[in-house]
C-alpha cells in the first residue's frame, strides 16, 4: 500500500529517449497501476499534442488515453484559448505548434506589426529575421509568453538547442522577459495537471529527469518529487543543486521499490 494517489510523469528522458523506450518504463508504469494510482503524462515538448504520445506510446505497448497527457503545446493553447482568444498571435515556433493552435481556434498571424499576442517556443528555423520581427512584433506592452524554458532538448544524436535558447534572444531585443512560461515548472501548468487529477498534491508524486521543470514543478505544487537519471541529470548536478528532490531513482523502473517502501 503507497501513499500516493497519482503521478505526474515526464516523459522524454523518462519513459522514453527519441525513439526507444528506457529499460525498466515498462515496469515502472506497472507498478503506478498496481498501486491504483492515477497519472498523468507531461512533457514539455512544444512541438506535440497528446495524441502523438498516445500513438508514440501504444507502439511500445503502453496505453495512455490522450486525456491523461499534457504538452507545454497543449497547455500553452489552452492557456492562449482562455486568456487571448480573439488575439493574433504571432509565433516564433514550430509548424506543429501552428496547427495545434489553430485546431484550438486561435489567429495565427505573420506579420509582426499586427501582433494582440507574440508566444516563443522552439523553432529550427530561426534565424536574424525572426529575431527582427521578434523585436516588431513585441513593440510597446504586447503580452509575451513562452511555451517552456528547456534550454536544450535531448534526443537521439545527443543534445539540441530548445525553447528556452529561442526566448533568450527574443528577451534580448524586447528588453524583457516573457510575462509568462507557460509549461512545467509554472502555475498554470501545475492547474493544468491537478485539473486531470483527483488527487490533492500531497498525495501526488512528481517523477522526471529535470531538476529545473519537473522536480521544481513538485516543489512549487507541495508535492513530492522523484529525479530519474536517464534523461539529463546526473549525480553530481543533484549535490549541487538548489532545488532537492526527495527521492533520486536509476530509473523509472525503481518505482515499485519506492511505492512499497
Amino acid at each position: 500500500m503507497t501513499a500516493f494517489e497519482a503521478a505526474i510523469l515526464d516523459v522524454d528522458g523518462t519513459i522514453v529517449r527519441g525513439e526507444q523506450l528506457i529499460p525498466g518504463a515498462i515496469d515502472g508504469l506497472r507498478a503506478l497501476e498496481a498501486a491504483g494510482m492515477d497519472r498523468v503524462l507531461f512533457s514539455n515538448n512544444p512541438t506535440r499534442g497528446a495524441t502523438h504520445y498516445e500513438t508514440k506510446l501504444e507502439r511500445h505497448g503502453i496505453d495512455i488515453p490522450p486525456e491523461a497527457v499534457l504538452t507545454s503545446a497543449v497547455v500553452s493553447a489552452e492557456f492562449l484559448r482562455s486568456n487571448h482568444p480573439d488575439d493574433p498571435v504571432f509565433l516564433v515556433g514550430d509548424e506543429r505548434l501552428k496547427s495545434l493552435l489553430e485546431e484550438y481556434e486561435l489567429e495565427i498571424t505573420q506579420n509582426p506589426d499586427e501582433s494582440g499576442v507574440v508566444l516563443g517556443s522552439f523553432d529550427r528555423e530561426f534565424s536574424y529575421g525572426t529575431i527582427w520581427e521578434s523585436l516588431r512584433a513585441l513593440k510597446g506592452s504586447t503580452p509575451f509568453y513562452g511555451t517552456d524554458p528547456d534550454a536544450t532538448i535531448p534526443t537521439d544524436e545527443g543534445e539540441i538547442p530548445g525553447s528556452g535558447s529561442i526566448l533568450a534572444a527574443m528577451e534580448a531585443v524586447a528588453g524583457r522577459k516573457p510575462d509568462a512560461i507557460l509549461g512545467k515548472p509554472s502555475e498554470t501548468a501545475v492547474e493544468a495537471a491537478m485539473g486531470r487529477l483527483e488527487a490533492p498534491p500531497e498525495r501526488t508524486l512528481v517523477v522526471g529527469d529535470r531538476l529545473d521543470t519537473d522536480i521544481a514543478l513538485g516543489k512549487r505544487a507541495g508535492m513530492e518529487t522523484a529525479v530519474v537519471l536517464t534523461g539529463v541529470t546526473r549525480r553530481s548536478d543533484i549535490e549541487s543543486a538548489s532545488i532537492e528532490p526527495e527521492y533520486v531513482l536509476e530509473s523509472i523502473g525503481a518505482l515499485e521499490e519506492l511505492l512499497a517502501e
